[in-house]
């Protein structure tokens, strides 16, 4: 009996160190595989191969898996774009984004915790609305409003289904279309900020999207919480916060200078 206990815990042990090194290999080879081949075809076919379970079932579960993954693919096809969006010569950011999706996949995806499914949207609405505003800012503002729609939809979702509260589903579509609104506006005019040679540009919209979702997914909380009413005190903070940060980056970083 004793052999057994040691010998499952040996498999145990053996099974976490690789998955630790296939999420940490699908990290790194992800993003720098895009970086020396300059297309985005293979780091993409490696984050949707990654997600096989999706497909590996009959066809009437394959919509539904992939909506209850959406978040995951974003972010991981988020890096792949950011990463060819940065071009053919390497700096820092490429280094960044191998160790953000590394973090992502070994430590922020497994957990189910509010605190870790919150940071869990907001990445992918940051993540998302960075990779379509770098790769669509000059093609046609429509692409843009279609993926943060989707990105706004895959985010409310992700919260609503990890508070088990179906009578609010109707939300994730209200959020994707304010989103989707949101993101017309900003289309106007893009902006970006960039941090001189380490490769690091960050959208405006990116910015500002993700606030919104941190004060709406505060909002929601509050919500499912108290039965459908809100608590100031509870929302205040998030709100105020949110409110007076993109009012500051309208009010003092917005000068031209930055412009797509």
């Amino acid at each position: 009996m004793a052999d057994f206990i040691f010998i499952r815990k040996s498999r145990d042990r053996l099974s976490t160190v690789l998955h630790f090194l296939l999420n940490l290999a699908l990290g790194v080879g992800s993003v720098f595989i895009t970086y020396l081949t300059g297309s985005w075809i293979i780091g993409i076919l490696l984050v949707i191969l990654s997600k096989w379970r999706i497909f590996a079932v009959r066809a009437r579960y394959i919509f539904p898996n992939l909506k209850a993954n959406l978040v995951d693919l974003i972010v991981g096809l988020s890096i792949v774009l950011i990463t060819y969006a940065l071009g053919s010569i390497l700096t820092p950011a490429h280094f960044v984004l191998a160790a953000a999706y590394s973090i992502w996949l070994i430590f922020i995806k497994p957990g189910s915790s509010n605190f870790m499914v919150n940071l869990q949207a907001l990445m992918a609405v940051f993540l998302g609305s960075t990779a379509v505003t770098l790769l669509f800012a000059t093609i046609n503002p429509a692409l843009i409003v279609a993926c943060e729609f989707i990105i706004g939809y895959a985010a409310a979702r992700h919260i609503i289904t990890g508070s088990d509260e179906t009578r609010y589903r109707f939300l994730a579509l209200s959020a994707a279309l304010l989103t989707a609104e949101i993101s017309l506006l900003l289309a106007t005019w893009l902006i970006r900020y960039s941090f001189g040679p380490t490769g690091i540009i960050i959208p405006q919209s990116a910015i500002i999207l993700t606030l919104f979702h941190f004060a709406l997914i505060s909002l929601y909380r509050s919500i499912a919480k108290h039965d459908g009413k809100v608590k100031a005190k509870e929302v205040a903070a998030p709100v105020i916060f949110s409110v007076l940060t993109i009012a500051t980056i309208f009010l003092f970083f917005s000068q031209p200078i930055f412009n797509i």
